[in-house]
């Protein structure tokens, strides 16, 4: 067990200890076309964040014309450059699935102040 935790402790990184459930985010993420690489955004709502240590993981959802997109984004990818946060949420749940379910301003969260 401990193999597992050396492991783990020399893989990780805890880049995004400040982003949260209900936050508004810009992930800067890491796309390969070819031999060239570029940084791609997708911003959104995270509404759910799971696991811990080396399998920790965030969900972001947004709505890109009209249809609802979510990306599960491991936190210690290499494929993620940096996370911006752009806004706090106020919240009171610890996931937010139920914007699934809402359109429009049904789907907003309150900004935290």
């Amino acid at each position: 067990m401990d193999l597992v935790k050396v492991i783990e402790s020399e893989n990780i990184k805890n880049n995004y200890p400040d982003v949260e459930v209900g936050d508004y985010v810009k992930a800067h993420l890491k796309i390969k076309e070819g031999a060239k690489e570029r940084i791609q955004v997708f911003e959104g709502y995270v509404i759910a964040r799971k696991g811990t240590g080396l399998s920790e993981s965030i969900t972001i959802r947004r709505i890109s014309y009209g249809v609802g997109v979510e990306r599960i984004l491991p936190v210690n990818s290499p494929k993620i450059d940096h996370i911006d946060v752009v806004r706090k949420g106020k919240i009171r749940r610890a996931k937010l699935y139920y914007l699934r379910n809402r359109q429009g301003k049904a789907a907003k969260i309150q900004q935290k102040l």
